[in-house]
């Protein structure tokens, strides 16, 4: 049986007789028993395989390349070979693929773990949500180190102790709030020690992470210098401050007013804005959280033009529309709340045709759960109502089911956009991203023909809620692995806090190629200073 939080408490005694004494949340005290009332368990298969040698039999190997049928063999959380007919001996866990996919684990670009935000705290800490992520084949995510007092080594070093319980591979992004000499030294330090190689920028949330246009300039010059991908959250701060004051005099207090606060048009001005400023500096961008058409087509305009712009739609944008923050239950239609908020009708399946035709290039979730208790500190006042929504869990069945089963997107593209083109952005494939010799073994197998049901009662985040409620489909993953180990298995998790490891990503990804180039030319077209002779007179 798959094994469940119970109010912030991680169903584990099994794991605590092995490895004691560990903490999630605090706790250093973990229960599994069936008194918990929700699967009747007296064990929660916590353990994970201790054989280091797999054999992946049979299955249909996809990469973002190419496909074939194929066995993989793994040893040492590493693959060693691709190949029909691998033989092994007797010590070997043997896995039959026959008649199913086995594809790199997902990597989530976008994610948002144990961050403090809005008065809270979001209730999926770096083992619970990574917990769900295996569950749902994605095998590693990007977080976003938030600095301390504008301080960037200091949120880095908050993150890290944030993340000693992970069970899965990550890496960090750090986000920008402030800018002075320190800031500048401490992105040279975290790109050149730390294995950072993004920085990102919010031009939204007035009064908190909400940098101005100086700010971002200074930002994207120094990120340009270090071989750094710039990161935005594109919407219009002050804009957003005048439409939530604008709400509220209308006596707009309920969920629907964060929507109507923040419009798409907003949202595109500010991508309009961070790309041409991105241009004017001559570095590559990455557009977070694409919800709205009016972002995508900046996107693709810049991208027509031969600009190095990176777009990032986000499950819910794709799969979503705003109905349901018009619904009569509070708590129903502020779980719906986000920022960038989700968009009416229409813009969803346009986002899905930019996806399937290249114009954004990979999908992430901003996962960022807060459960209905935090989301109340609202009820009298959108503004208040903590920002996020769930998706680490959901993202690989969701997008298998709306773009591959719709025929949108093939399956060696399903592997590009959940996996290999996040490794090349942020620099660390064929390490991550692929199954080819070499490559770290995070590896799922889904099988085409099962069907997935997503619900609150059975998910693996804390939270209580779930935008996706009811939602079913094909395609389910069946087995995660995640560094050579089985973590996910016949409905059952087995996972181990501190088995994750922080990886590192090297400045200068191939985003980057040609930028001098273009430098010199730019250079070369100045036609100038041009030398005037002095008029006497």
């Amino acid at each position: 049986m798959a094994f469940r939080f119970v109010d912030g408490f991680c169903c584990v005694f099994a794991l605590c007789l092995l490895f004691p004494p560990f903490s999630i949340s605090g706790s250093t005290q973990q229960f599994c028993s069936a008194e918990s009332g929700y699967y009747g368990a007296t064990a929660c298969g916590i353990q994970s395989s201790s054989s280091t040698k797999l054999l992946i039999k049979g299955g249909t190997v996809v990469n973002a390349h190419h496909q074939e049928v194929a066995d993989v063999f793994v040893e040492d959380g590493i693959v060693v070979s691709v190949q029909p007919n691998i033989e092994v001996g007797d010590d070997v866990t043997v896995l039959d693929a026959s008649g199913k996919f086995v594809m790199p684990g997902g990597i989530d670009p976008h994610t948002h773990l144990a961050m403090e935000f809005m008065g809270s705290e979001t209730i999926d800490d770096f083992f619970s949500g990574q917990a769900a992520a295996l569950a749902g084949g994605t095998t590693m995510h990007i977080d976003f180190v938030i600095p301390v007092n504008g301080n960037l080594l200091a949120g880095f070093e908050a993150y890290e102790k944030k993340s000693k319980n992970s069970c899965m591979d990550y890496g960090f992004h750090v986000a920008i709030t402030k800018w002075d000499e320190n800031v500048s030294r401490d992105m040279e330090i975290l790109v050149k020690e730390k294995g950072i190689n993004s920085f990102k920028f919010f031009l939204a949330y007035k009064g908190s992470f909400m940098v101005t246009d100086e700010l971002l300039l200074e930002g994207l010059k120094r990120c340009k210098s270090l071989g750094a991908l710039a990161m935005v959250h594109a919407e219009n701060g002050d804009a957003v401050s005048e439409g939530q004051k604008r709400m509220i005099e209308l006596g707009i207090t309920g969920p629907e007013g964060h929507a109507l606060s923040r419009p798409a048009v907003i949202e595109g001005e500010a991508t309009a804005r961070a790309i041409r400023l991105a241009h004017f500096v001559n570095t590559p961008l990455y557009v977070v959280h694409v919800m709205s058409i009016d972002a995508m087509e900046e996107v693709a305009k810049a991208r027509k033009a031969g600009q190095k712009i990176i777009g990032e739609p986000v499950v819910s944008g794709l799969i979503l529309d705003d109905q349901w923050l018009w619904h009569p239950d509070f708590i129903t239609a502020a779980k719906y709340v986000m920022s960038p908020p989700i968009r009416p009708a229409g813009h969803g399946k346009a986002l899905q045709a930019a996806l399937s035709t290249g114009i954004l290039q990979l999908v992430g979730t901003d996962h960022c759960t807060f459960n209905s208790t935090q989301k109340a500190l609202g009820i009298d006042d959108f503004r208040k109502i903590p920002n996020g929504v769930n998706g680490l869990e959901e993202r690989m069945h969701l997008i298998w089911d709306t773009m591959v089963g719709s025929g949108q997107i093939s399956v060696t593209d399903f592997v590009r956009i959940t996996s290999t083109e996040c490794a090349r952005i942020f620099n660390i494939y064929p390490r991550k991203g692929a199954i080819l010799p070499g490559s770290d073994a995070d590896i799922i197998i889904l099988n085409p023909n099962s069907s997935f049901e997503i619900s609150s009662k059975s998910h693996h985040s804390r939270t209580d809620t779930n935008v996706y409620e009811g939602r079913s489909g094909k395609g389910k993953v069946e087995v995660t692995i995640a560094g050579g180990r089985v973590v996910w298995e016949n409905d059952e998790l087995k996972v181990i806090p501190g088995s994750g490891k922080y990886v590192k990503m090297p400045p200068f990804s191939y985003l980057f190629d040609g930028i001098d180039k273009s430098d010199a030319n730019y250079l070369s077209s100045l036609r100038a200073p041009v030398k005037r002779s002095r008029s006497e007179g």
